[in-house]
């Protein structure tokens, strides 16, 4: 869970702390509730809807890039590494066969 300290104007607090006196809560469940709805009310919004898509794809778009940065960068030492290897297979194995 998180805090949140926000500023209210006098009267805007004023007219809070009497709705939740009237409710039976507190000024912190009242807040609670109204920004739930408004979450609530904002998930459903077609504008807002496409604009998460549009960074959701972004963000894989932006994914994929790194995952191939990375891939790149070690195909590329892994090859690099079994270049300054010596060869395993002695000289004689390299030398094509005579035939007679």
């Amino acid at each position: 869970m998180k805090t949140l300290g926000i500023r209210l104007e006098d009267e805007l607090h004023a007219q809070l702390s009497v709705l939740a006196q009237l409710a039976e809560t507190s000024i912190t469940d009242e807040i609670r509730l109204a920004i739930e709805r408004h979450v609530e009310t904002r998930r459903t919004d077609p504008e807002l809807t496409r604009r998460a898509q549009a960074v959701r794809e972004e963000i894989e778009r932006e994914a994929q890039l790194r995952q191939n940065a990375i891939a790149t960068l070690f195909a590329a030492s892994e090859g690099s590494d079994t270049k300054a290897q010596p060869s395993k297979r002695s000289p004689k194995s390299d030398e094509a066969p005579t035939t007679a």
